[in-house]
């Protein structure tokens, strides 16, 4: 089964919870503060594996949750590290956040790798919050949440040469011919539903990958037939070779054909107006195919032509040996997406910021969005009274309490951050 696009759920491990623990030993006096910070969780972690070929593994498991770190511990001891969780992925890979349609990462050569979700940074034991005026804190954080996000697959089949053009011009039977694939192969439109890969051998230091891609037909960058959904294969190619019906067969014309196939690969991506290109004008063994190609080589002007058979091998080798030449022109480097760069530096403006949440009225309740806030609460021992203390602390101190009054929150009211849910107390 070849599958190229898929849908999958990736979570970083959550941090490891911090530890409210106190020296006890038999000659320290007021020991003090002893627990210590939680470990890191684990990152999800996408590897390129040569070996692989298409997504058809993320068929069969959809979700991928990283370890959370440890607990800390007694003694100042901090809780261990997650280990990453490894994802293969084969090469050509295009990892895309569903929500916001941005490319996260673009894995095209083996041994490459990429964090998809990172875990949480674990939570502090209270030796951290240990001041002057609190030399004995209860209090200790919970591990920071690990990402997680949907995100998208695409496979884009790494191919040196892409065969491309209308249903049942002999793009299957030209790689059956060249090299050892067999693809299945019938008088009928739309034999082909998935991208054939063979590797041609000109000599013995000369070879390359050929693909051979689903028919497309007029309209084919906007959904329309079973091209659509293979036209991102042609991205990666470094050259395209487009096989057309020089004989007619079915009462069409070889150059409108040639035309409409490469205004859809324009529309598809811009980019693969300017793909080195060549023209195997198949089916020369079928009467009329002569005085065709003769009109169609006035039209076309200055592109390669090689008169081809598939059916009986005529002009096989010279196409083949065009194509290896045009390769060693061209560099091995594939086509990649524009990745968006995560900002790993602090940026510190003068300017006044907003408060970072927003507070909004539903019926009786009163709702807190922000994601900070959120993030607070989760990191928040809701079953310590310390830490519950400094909670209310922090939102007053980042204004909440003030915006609440604002939109008319009373005595008694209920207000709601994420999951949790408490009175307002003036």
């Amino acid at each position: 089964m070849f599958v190229d696009s898929v849908k999958i759920y990736v979570k970083g491990g959550d941090g490891g919870n911090g530890m409210v623990a106190f020296r006890r030993e038999k000659y320290v006096a007021a020991g003090g503060p002893a627990g210590g910070d939680g470990g890191r969780g684990g990152d999800v972690v996408f590897v390129v594996d040569e070996g692989l070929r298409t997504l058809v593994d993320f068929r069969y498991q959809r979700h991928f949750k990283a370890t959370r770190g440890e607990n800390g511990r007694t003694k100042s001891q901090h809780g261990a590290g997650a280990d990453d969780m490894v994802v293969r992925v084969p090469p050509g890979t295009t990892v895309i956040d569903d929500d916001t349609q941005q490319v996260i990462a673009d894995l095209v050569m083996h041994g490459q790798q990429a964090v998809i979700a990172r875990g949480g940074r674990g939570g502090r034991g209270n030796t951290r919050f240990a001041t002057p005026a609190n030399s004995a804190p209860e209090i200790a954080e919970n591990g920071e949440p690990g990402q997680e996000r949907y995100v998208r697959l695409e496979l884009k089949v790494l191919a040196d040469v892409g065969l491309v053009g209308f249903p049942s011009v002999g793009k299957s039977t030209l790689l059956s011919v060249v090299s050892a694939a067999r693809p299945k192969i019938a008088a009928y439109h739309f034999t082909t539903i998935t991208p054939n890969l063979g590797v041609v051998d000109i000599d013995e230091e000369r070879s390359f990958v050929m693909a051979d891609l689903p028919g497309l037909i007029e309209g084919a960058h906007e959904g329309v037939g079973l091209g659509h959904q293979f036209l991102r294969h042609v991205e990666r190619t470094r050259v395209i070779v487009h096989v057309v019906d020089m004989a007619g067969s079915e009462g069409r014309d070889p150059y409108t054909d040639y035309v409409q196939i490469n205004e859809e690969l324009k529309l598809y991506n811009r980019k693969l107006e300017d793909r080195p290109q060549i023209i195997a004008a198949n089916k020369m063994d079928i009467p009329d195919a002569e005085e065709n190609l003769a009109e169609f080589k006035e039209k076309v002007g200055d592109v390669p032509i090689f008169p081809i058979s598939a059916a009986t091998n005529q002009g096989i080798r010279e196409l083949m040996y065009a194509v290896a030449d045009k390769l060693d022109q061209i560099p091995f480097l594939p086509d990649v997406e524009e990745v968006a760069e995560e900002e790993t530096t602090v940026m510190y403006r003068a300017e006044q910021e907003g408060p970072g949440f927003t507070v909004r009225r539903d019926n009786e309740t009163y709702v807190v969005e922000g994601e900070k806030l959120e993030k607070l609460v989760k990191m928040t021992n809701l079953n310590s009274h310390d830490s519950i203390q400094r909670f209310a602390r922090t939102m007053r101190n980042m204004g909440v309490d003030n915006a609440l009054r604002k939109k008319g929150a009373k005595n008694g009211d209920i207000v709601v951050i994420g999951k949790f849910e408490f009175e307002f107390v003036e």
